[in-house]
């Protein structure tokens, strides 16, 4: 029983650390020290919950104790004398209050401080890696191990990240604020590519022994889901939440018993979680009364909305999936969306004229290192009836792929092939398609 309350103790955390960071660094004006105030807090909980039980209201019991601490340093810390000075009263005024009478501190402006703290984590004067890492500590509640383990990074690069964009931060002088007008697109942009990012290595890990980590897919629905809510009005988010309840919806059904990846085709869609999807459909419809299917993320929510509205993979309405990726290719041009884009034109219209596209394809320097490239070709090929051909560019695809539950999959599809060109059966019926 002892382990009991450090357990429920890291529940609140995960639950309340956001909101408390958030509130400090509106206070404190420095991300950082506002972790580290959080943390103290957090130090003072394990240490006296054992004994004393957990508060009524343990969020706001860890809000006024950070509080506490960050008039203590104001006082003793020559350096931030100003911050001191201006500071100080509003904290003092406060110092003397019961805990319950933080329960309304911590909720005043509570939305809004999310919010920057959304922004200032995944704010472009990060990098990319260091924006990822920034945002599954501060809003995610996740430890320095935790990060590490699910990206497959040794844990001293992930403390170096954070505490270097931490750093950056405050030598940058970064407001913590919502940004406005047209830097509020800039910007928005930049948070929904960091929470996508973390879903994506969830959805379809890069590298390692496993072929997802739902707690990543778990972590960035989480985070899009409060972001719908505190910029409700902005359609893309509704998109990107839409995006990924639909694709998390079929997590069950994409790996077999042994963890081996099972692609969308192949699927028992009566593993969907009508759930999830019920959810997705309704933050598409949100994200089109907003701002129709004007954004990225829209785009391929209405794409994976086809998917999902289709009982089996023959039903599905390839034709529309063909027009939406075209439409994705004007807004933002990509070589993997021309790739999505073949495996769409090949679904509806036959292997020929999806292999064409592929071929220009096999020119673009950015994709030589990109394994879907050589396996979606290899599946037009094996199609087609050119077995010997399709194994190479399988072979190849597995050569190239990090993943290893990935790697083993496309050496089946070789070793498929190699028995179809020999004139023996496949037996594998989970190389209909290259599509996930």
């Amino acid at each position: 029983m002892a382990t009991h309350p450090h357990s429920a103790i890291d529940a609140v955390w995960r639950i309340e650390s956001a909101r408390i960071i958030a509130g400090l660094t509106r206070i404190v004006r420095d991300v950082g020290l506002a972790e580290e105030l959080a943390q103290d807090a957090l130090v003072a909980a394990l240490e006296q919950w054992p004994e004393s039980g957990i508060p009524d209201n343990p969020g706001a019991w860890l809000m006024a104790t950070a509080k506490h601490r960050a008039i203590d340093m104001f006082r003793r810390n020559k350096r931030l004398e100003r911050k001191h000075e201006e500071l100080g009263r509003e904290l003092q005024a406060r110092q003397e209050m019961a805990v319950p009478d933080f329960d309304t501190a911590l909720d005043d402006d509570i939305g809004d401080d999310l919010l920057r703290l959304v922004f200032i984590s995944c704010h472009p004067v990060l990098s990319t890696e260091a924006r990822v890492a920034l945002t599954l500590r501060l809003l995610g509640g996740l430890t320095t191990e935790e990060i590490a383990r699910a990206f497959l990074v040794p844990e001293p690069t992930v403390a170096q990240r954070i505490v270097r964009a931490k750093r950056t931060l405050a030598e940058k002088q970064i407001p913590f604020e919502v940004p406005r007008g047209e830097e509020l697109a800039a910007r928005l942009s930049s948070v929904l590519e960091v929470i996508y990012l973390v879903f994506n290595e969830g959805y379809s890990a890069t590298a390692g022994d496993d072929w997802m980590r739902p707690a990543l897919c778990e972590e960035a629905l989480r985070l899009g889901r409060i972001l719908a809510e505190l910029a409700s009005q902005e359609p893309e988010v509704h998109g990107l939440v839409a995006l990924m309840e639909i694709q998390a919806s079929r997590s069950k059904a994409r790996v077999g018993p042994s963890g081996e990846p099972i692609l969308l085709l192949d699927q028992n869609r009566a593993y969907w979680d009508q759930l999830l999807i019920r959810r997705g459909l309704a933050a598409l419809d949100r994200a089109e009364k907003l701002g129709e299917l004007g954004g990225p993320y829209a785009l391929q929510a209405a794409i994976a909305a086809c998917h999902a509205r289709a009982p089996t993979p023959e039903e599905t309405d390839w034709a529309r999936i063909v027009a939406l990726y075209e439409v994705l290719a004007t807004l933002t041009p990509s070589p993997v969306v021309e790739l999505n884009r073949a495996v769409a034109v090949s679904m509806a219209f036959g292997p020929a004229p999806g292999l064409e596209l592929v071929d220009v394809l096999t020119a673009e320097p950015s994709l030589r290192d990109y394994h879907l490239l050589p396996s979606v070709r290899g599946e037009f090929l094996k199609k087609l009836g050119r077995f010997d051909e399709a194994r190479a560019e399988f072979e190849r695809a597995a050569t190239i792929a990090r993943n290893a539950r990935e790697r083993e999959l496309l050496l089946k599809r070789a070793r498929a092939c190699a028995a179809a060109e020999s004139g023996a059966s496949p037996g594998d019926k989970n190389d209909a398609s290259s599509a996930n």
